[in-house]
């Protein structure tokens, strides 16, 4: 809809926000709605022809007004036409691909994909008949190689959640729309602020509003941001599916969204400042950081990317299994946990070597995906460094 009118920071403010429709209320209220009531015939006729229109409401499945403030909101601030809420963001990246593809066909999947889409795509994907190749997360334009008169679409994962390639969206989009295809990207790790998907030629930009819009850990929901081309499809589908977002978490979402771009440059701050301090320590082989200049992503994040968020790697030394509990498990503000985004530090190993199938991952050792928090980072750097006490006690 691309109603922008002022910078990031005052549109993640502002967008979504209509005090004169609610009795001047700040915020939008929140509608619990099933069933809507129409005042005559001509009415509950002509609804039908606009039930698929952004921000109509026709019934509480299809969507109701707190909802439609969000998805209007999202949608502005990346510059995307118009969005579809999800109850999870597992649910927007399962729809959208269903809604895009059919029997017989081919996608193309980023290698370092978030495991649950890599999962979705191989086991209800394939059983349906849609065969999934995955590809090397730094192919660039060459994924034109992979191409088939099949292939239906790419979809990337910028940077991946566990291993952090930042891959070369612009060259991927254009070889894609060369061949026809649509472009699916996850981008929660770069948000509606840090990574301005459709300007690089994304289709579909696919958020777990779960993390960063939503911030503070107590709602699930998925965003799914198209271009005019796809909407109706998605839309579509995603109403056959029963795919809707309950209003509780469209309005913590909201709430969310007032005060993304601030948490953003605190999580950004409180990594880096984890990655420095922790670059001097022994027990660390590497840090996998796009933000780093001496990671491998680096040029590319600088050049399309405006900001970081607080997710990012450590490669320890080769370490026991022993050891590496006795560091985790008395962990005091790194919880363990497999969501990231809300305000609270985790860290958690991960292990993508056990399912790449493109490319082979080697780290060396063993990878931690670490969130930063908004905790101030010199408690997290004791806590940390507390942890590699027990560590080097338990070796």
């Amino acid at each position: 809809m691309n109603k922008r009118r002022h910078r990031d920071v005052t549109d993640t403010i502002h967008l979504g926000r209509e005090p004169d429709r609610h009795s001047g209320l700040v915020n939008p209220p929140v509608y619990h709605a099933s069933t809507v009531l129409f005042p005559n015939l001509e009415a509950l006729e002509a609804s039908y022809e606009k039930r698929f229109q952004p921000g109509h409401v026709h019934y509480g499945r299809f969507g109701t007004p707190t909802l439609y403030a969000l998805e209007q909101a999202v949608a502005d601030l990346e510059q995307g036409y118009a969005a579809v809420s999800f109850p999870s963001g597992l649910a927007a990246i399962a729809t959208t691909l269903t809604a895009l593809v059919k029997a017989g066909d081919h996608i193309l999947v980023s290698d370092s994909v978030y495991l649950p889409t890599r999962a979705f795509c191989t086991e209800v994907l394939g059983r349906l008949g849609v065969e999934t190749t995955y590809y090397d997360p730094l192919i660039g334009a060459d994924i034109s190689k992979l191409i088939r008169a099949n292939t239906r679409l790419v979809y990337l994962e910028s940077p991946g959640s566990l291993t952090f390639e930042v891959q070369d969206v612009p060259a991927i989009a254009a070889a894609a729309k060369q061949q026809g295809l649509a472009v699916m990207m996850d981008n929660t790790w770069g948000t509606p602020l840090h990574f301005k998907a459709f300007a690089h030629g994304v289709d579909i930009s696919i958020h777990a509003a779960t993390k960063y819009i939503v911030g503070h850990a107590d709602a699930m929901l998925g965003l799914a941001v198209t271009t005019t081309e796809y909407y109706q499809t998605l839309k579509n589908v995603a109403i056959r599916c029963g795919q809707t977002a309950g209003p509780d978490d469209a309005y913590l979402a909201l709430r969310g969204l007032r005060s993304l771009s601030v948490r953003l440059q605190q999580h950004q701050s409180n990594g880096l400042e984890l990655t420095r301090w922790l670059k001097q320590r022994p027990e660390v082989l590497r840090i996998i950081h796009p933000a780093l200049p001496e990671d491998p992503g680096h040029r590319l994040w600088k050049r399309d990317f405006t900001g970081a968020c607080g997710l990012f790697g450590v490669v320890l030394e080769p370490v026991s299994r022993n050891a590496l509990a006795v560091m985790l498990d008395h962990m005091e503000l790194f919880g363990m946990g497999f969501s990231w985004g809300g305000f609270e530090s985790l860290m958690i190993p991960v292990y993508p070597e056990r399912i790449r199938t493109a490319t082979t991952w080697e780290p060396g050792g063993q990878l931690l995906r670490i969130h930063a928090g908004l905790e101030d980072p010199a408690d997290l750097i004791a806590d940390l460094e507390a942890g590699f006490d027990r560590l080097n006690a338990a070796d």
